[in-house]
């Protein structure tokens, strides 16, 4: 499962020894100084958005919510993927103390100067990259982790005693000077007078503006400090109690140098709008709102995967034409994908990937799709679903098309494992089954058209789909376009599932779901052709299919293969439904609501006093921890969380503990060994009337608990042509013998090799390295997608773990374009109506990667640019305008997303440069005109 949580519930660290604290209170915590960033940013570049399309831009109301921005936005649908970004990002930021808590540099400890600045800028390069890629999920991670060092250096640092009322520009640069760096020999603090540290830096120090660090360590007699250093402070620090006592941490108001935390929290909030800022410059507007999960549409992506084998060729035309129609009803709307994906397979082949933003050069993918290979007992339909499940980012809509069984039925685990950590839905619309091969017959249509796929054959299908709260629709190819379109309806934004069971075999059985006052578009999806469906509306009012009742729902069913649909009108309050069936079936209730929540296991740090998320499978049958956030809403309240037996009636019910900020704890006596789904049920207040009412919901996924743990952190970039190791570990909970390892990732050009088995013994870790590589042409920015499987000695029992490495060839341009002025037409004093002109040249040097972007920020004139006849680096431009408008201000971008700012007036011909990584105008309007809607500057 995704990890989603906001850092409040996720990690309820308590002692701040490394950075700003994680609970909120009277001290700021790295989550909120994050958070309020990422917020006050998303403003400026909704407003920057609105106002390059002429379109008017409202300020949300303070204090800024997600909720709030984005509706701001206009983006309203984007509330949950935009909370979940903001969470994913601040879940990295926190993880540096838990995962790099004794490593100085993360947190610019002992004078790191050098190697804390290293870990910002090769961090923000590898984010830039990934934006230019658009694997924005893997840029929401590192993004994370380099603003945890960022933010600690303001309170480990004397930056704030020094005076300093702005951020240090030059951390997030690697061009230039941090500052007048202390010497190793250089004195920096005295004692503290007993529990008073407010003058234990030294006055040279200060006078000298001169930059220092406290010295950090927690083992006695090991953990020392060069003569004369400051200490960070703290009760761990055993180097606060060796000679000059005492320390200069700001982390919390009841730190040594407390006084100052309020200056440092600001200063560090100022720094990451900085950095923030800067990559907004970098990519775009567009793009940068994309990587924080703000768009117009779903945000998700639309994944089609299309068995090409030849017995196929006529089916392959119905999908072309499903897809087309498919396509028609999405532009535009706000269900419409971020990322269209195809993923065509056969046998032997398969892919490649392909991948586009742009609905006519996916549907000219589609239509150029032509049938060959297969034939024989299979195709390679799991592989085609790893790809396309490995390519898509979260939450995504995965529609597979074929007539044939899977041949490599092994990959099962594997894609069950991917589909439980995306959390994407799978439909698998399928052809030649027994079933379609009779209804053939009967009807006399192409009577020698067999089956190619056995019944038994269809349920590695029906298991995965059941995993991914999918559906397996058994058609004919002449039903497939009105099967896609009945099953799009899955594919909209805001979509909520508020019951979902499965029963193999069939049996009579009655379903509960609420319908509350923010869900419209109620809709019950059914496979598997009940002997007869009942329902009863919350006024007790029944209706039996197929026989007649209550008017309850909008439209007749729809029915196409072994799938119905019913769409209920929208009555407030508890429906039932009473399904009798003896063949197996499946049954999922929507409905679309901006009322949502997000969730993950966590475990307990002992060590750290803290919560961990579980990037892998809780443990099975034995005690678990549920940590979520209601989206959508800022009144819900959570009253029950329940683990749900997915295709049964086994219920356990969870101890809910609110933590404040729509986030709430659960604690669970033990976590079933079959799968599950995490079901939610409280209350939402009416905010005009005041009056409560109660909703349920469910994640659509089905979770799994395993008696194996795995363990695995990839550390740093990988090279395009350089091997790149990353160790993990598997423990067995009662597990004795070998474990059988595999490892696959995203590209079959990716090459990632591990010992096949480990030997475990019960509790005892067991050590193990994947090697891996990347062909050297692999762009920068390229996210290797490496899933780590483990499966115990009877083939039953498997964990996983999937790391996102980035890719970054190595950089050598640090510099950003310059503007050289060649000419400027100036205005007179008395000439306000008369035209002006500029022209200049934007060179990024010999040495440089290129001017990528060079655009207008500031000016009504226009903007022409044309390459330099002498110097592809180069970029010849011009500006015209009216003297009435005599100020323009230029963003000047390179390849490697270094980027600077120009400005010029048309009363002087001096050109005034402004570097966007100075606190510059665009900052401070961020910083104090968004608190009050005012232009600044």
């Amino acid at each position: 499962m995704p990890s989603v949580l906001t850092v409040l519930s996720i990690l309820l660290l308590q002692t701040g020894a490394q950075g700003f604290g994680i609970l909120p209170g009277s001290s700021r915590s790295h989550q909120e100084i994050t958070e309020e960033a990422i917020l006050n940013v998303t403003v400026q570049a909704c407003r920057a958005q609105a106002e390059a399309e002429n379109n008017d831009f409202t300020f949300p109301a303070q204090p800024f919510t997600a909720t709030g921005v984005a509706t701001a936005c206009r983006a309203e649908s984007s509330v949950k993927n935009f909370e979940e970004a903001i969470t994913s990002i601040t879940i990295r930021n926190i993880r540096v103390d838990l995962v790099e808590a004794l490593n100085a540099s993360f947190h610019f400890d002992d004078e790191t100067f050098a190697s804390g600045r290293n870990i910002i800028t090769t961090g923000l390069q590898t984010v830039k990259a990934n934006n230019r890629q658009q694997n924005f999920e893997a840029a929401q991670e590192n993004l994370g982790g380099i603003l945890h060092t960022l933010q600690d250096f303001y309170s480990h640092s004397n930056w704030a005693e020094n005076g300093n009322t702005f951020p240090n520009s030059n951390l997030i640069r690697s061009d230039t000077s941090i500052g007048n760096i202390a010497g190793v020999d250089t004195p920096t603090c005295r004692s503290c007078d007993g529990d008073d540290c407010s003058n234990n830096i030294l006055e040279s120090i200060t006078q000298n503006q001169i930059l220092t660090t406290g010295y950090f360590g927690i083992i006695p007699v090991i953990d020392t400090k060069p003569s004369g250093k400051c200490s960070h402070g703290g009760a761990l620090d055993v180097t606060s109690r060796i000679e000059p006592t005492g320390g200069i941490n700001k982390d919390t108001f009841d730190s040594e140098h407390g006084f100052l935390h309020s200056t440092a929290a600001g200063l560090a909030t100022s720094a990451t709008s900085e950095i923030l800022e800067n990559i907004r410059q970098a990519a775009g507007n567009v793009p940068f709102l994309q990587m924080l999960g703000i768009t117009r549409g779903s945000g998700n992506a639309l994944c089609f995967v299309i068995d090409t084998s030849q017995s196929m060729s006529d089916d392959i035309a119905a999908v072309q034409s499903a897809t087309s129609s498919f396509i028609n009803t999405q532009v535009g709307t706000d269900n419409e994908p971020l990322f269209y994906i195809l993923v065509p397979f056969n046998d032997p082949g398969f892919g490649p990937v392909t991948r586009t933003s742009d609905p006519e050069v996916f549907r000219g993918f589609v239509d150029d799709l032509t049938a060959s290979g297969g034939g024989d007992e299979g195709e390679l339909s799991l592989t085609g679903l790893r790809l396309a499940l490995t390519n898509a980012p979260q939450s995504s809509d995965i529609f597979l098309f074929t007539d044939a069984p899977a041949k490599d039925q092994d990959l099962q685990s594997t894609v069950i494992s991917l589909i439980e950590r995306t959390q994407s839905m799978v439909y698998f619309l399928i052809t030649g089954t027994p079933s379609n091969s009779r209804r053939r017959r009967r009807r006399q249509i192409d009577r020698e058209v067999y089956s190619r796929i056995a019944d038994s054959d269809i349920q590695v299908y029906k298991d995965v789909a059941q995993a991914a709260g999918g559906l397996v629709v058994e058609v004919e190819k002449d039903e497939l376009l009105d099967a896609t379109s009945i099953i799009g309806q899955l594919s909209s934004s805001s979509l909520v599932t508020l019951v979902r069971a499965s029963r193999t075999p069939g049996q009579n059985e009655n379903f509960n779901f609420v319908v509350d006052e923010t869900t419209s578009n109620v809709r019950l999806f059914i496979t598997g052709n009940p002997t007869s469906i009942t329902l009863t509306d919350p006024e007790g009012d029944t209706l039996i299919i197929p026989d007649m009742g209550a008017d309850l729902l909008v439209s007749p069913p729809q029915s196409v293969g072994n799938l119905q649909t019913l769409q209920l009108r929208p009555n407030v309050g508890t429906w039932q439904i009473a399904l009798l069936a003896t063949n197996p079936y499946t049954l999922r209730a929507t409905g679309q609501s901006p009322l949502d929540f997000l969730f993950d296991f966590v475990e307990y740090i002992p060590l750290m006093n803290s919560f961990d998320v579980l990037d892998t499978r809780p443990s099975a049958g034995t005690n678990g921890t549920v940590l979520l956030r209601v989206t959508g809403s800022s009144t819900a309240t959570v009253t029950e969380v329940t683990l749900v037996e997915s295709a049964g009636s086994l219920q356990i019910p969870g101890e809910v503990e609110s933590q404040g900020r729509s986030s709430y704890l659960a604690r669970f006596e033990m976590v079933p060994s079959v799968p599950f789904v995490v079901r939610v049920k409280g209350n939402e207040v009416d905010a005009t009337t005041g009056r409560a009412f109660p909703f349920q919901r469910e994640v659509t996924t089905s979770l799994r608990a395993s008696n194996l743990t795995i363990r695995a952190e990839a550390e740093g970039n990988l090279v395009p042509g350089t091997p790149f190791s990353v160790p993990f570990s598997v423990i067995a909970n009662g597990i004795r013998g070998n474990v059988s390892i595999r490892v696959t990732t995203n590209n079959p050009l990716y090459n990632a090799s591990a010992p096949s088995t480990l030997p475990v013994e019960p509790l005892v870790r067991a050590n193990g390295t994947v090697m891996l590589s990347v062909p050297t042409n692999t762009p920068s920015g390229t996210t290797v997608s490496l899933v780590i499987e483990a499966m115990g000695p009877e083939g039953e029992d498997v964990n996983y773990i999937v790391l996102r490495i980035s890719v970054l060839n190595p950089v050598t341009d640090f510099t950003a374009p310059v503007c050289e002025l060649l000419s400027i037409v100036n205005c007179a004093q008395n000439g306000s109506e008369l035209p002006w002109e500029l022209m200049l040249l934007v060179s990024d040097g010999a040495e440089g990667s290129g001017v990528e972007r060079v655009s207008l920020t500031r000016g009504n004139g226009t903007l022409n640019l044309r390459p330099a006849a002498d110097n592809q680096n180069d970029t010849l431009v011009t500006y015209d305008a009216f003297c009435d408008s005599p100020d323009v201000e230029l963003l000047v971008v390179d390849n490697v997303g270094n980027v600077d700012t120009c400005a010029f007036n048309a009363f002087t011909s001096a050109a005034s440069i402004l570097a966007p990584t100075s606190f510059s105008c665009a900052v401070l309007t961020l910083a104090l005109a968004v608190l009050h809607s005012l232009d600044v500057c």
